[in-house]
């Protein structure tokens, strides 16, 4: 790990993938396109750190790829939407005036027209990779945060998960596609590709855990939303329904009051939030009938 947090505050960490891209590039005499890149790909994760940083989030880490870089942070679920949305666009943003800079200093006469080429086709790609509708690429942020504010989170992780995983496996099939037909790979593809195909599979595979991240980090949620005044969206059920069901109907900017119904069709109860997650977080609970805790 190289530790810069003395100036930026925040552990830096290069993927093993961005070294082997970096070291190929050097032993192929393209030392200063790296050493561009890096610096791309290093501005533009401080745009979102600067952007976290400034709701107060939690970093742990940035971790530099070569298609952009992930900010690691605490927050899961747990801070507004609307903060999330600035966060994941900050990033992009840095490629933006960074290109306008390059176009202003090569009319000035400071740069080679080569290099802004370059400079100019490095930050493009590597705004518009990230806007990619694939975790962990902002995009794939993106698309989480947006579908939270109308689906059950549960949902969403399950469909972002799952077209993530389609749409990389997707890439990775059109950088080989590109390899057998004799093309060359901008930025090894293929390697990002297969990244974010492991990558993927291993986060459907866990999105159980990222449910739970997200419930523990509910009741910060809770009494924030609390705090600020809400309505109530209310989560109607039969009182046969388990307690861990009943959980994966809540949604990320909602605070839930659920209406448990008897056969007859008639309320029977009405429980708030936090004693269904009490419930849920007891392994002996959560599989029971609501009707069995609150009827």
């Amino acid at each position: 790990m190289i530790r810069w947090n003395r100036w930026i505050g925040v552990p830096v960490r290069i993927h093993p993938l961005f070294s082997i891209v970096m070291l190929l590039s050097v032993a192929g005499g393209y030392f200063i396109e790296i050493a561009t890149l890096f610096g791309i790909v290093l501005v533009h994760e401080m745009g979102h750190v600067v952007a976290a940083k400034g709701f107060g989030w939690r970093i742990k880490e940035i971790l530099l790829l070569p298609y952009g870089g992930e900010a690691v942070v605490e927050e899961l679920g747990s801070v507004p939407v609307w903060q999330e949305v600035i966060v994941i666009i900050a990033g992009p943003l840095q490629n933006i005036w960074m290109m306008l800079i390059a176009y202003l200093l090569q009319w000035m006469g400071l740069v080679s027209e080569q290099w802004s080429a370059y400079f100019i086709e490095a930050n493009l790609f590597i705004a518009l990779f990230n806007l990619l509708p694939i975790s962990p690429l902002d995009g794939g942020k993106l698309m989480e945060s947006l579908m939270s504010l109308w689906m059950p989170y549960h949902r969403v992780i399950s469909l972002c998960n799952g077209l993530s995983l389609v749409l990389s496996l997707m890439v990775t099939i059109v950088s080989i596609l590109h390899v057998i037909r004799g093309g060359g790979i901008q930025l090894n593809l293929l390697m990002i590709g297969l990244f974010l195909l492991y990558s993927n599979w291993y986060s459907y595979k866990g999105r159980a855990y990222h449910f739970m991240r997200f419930l523990l980090h509910r009741e910060t949620a809770l009494v924030r939303l609390m705090g600020a005044g809400t309505l109530a969206q209310p989560i109607v059920v039969n009182g046969s329904r388990r307690i861990k069901d009943v959980v994966r109907l809540f949604m990320r900017e909602r605070y839930h009051l659920v209406y448990v119904l008897d056969e007859y069709g008639s309320i029977r109860a009405v429980v708030s939030e936090q004693p269904l997650l009490y419930s849920y977080f007891n392994e002996s609970k959560r599989g029971c009938a609501i009707s069995e805790l609150f009827m």
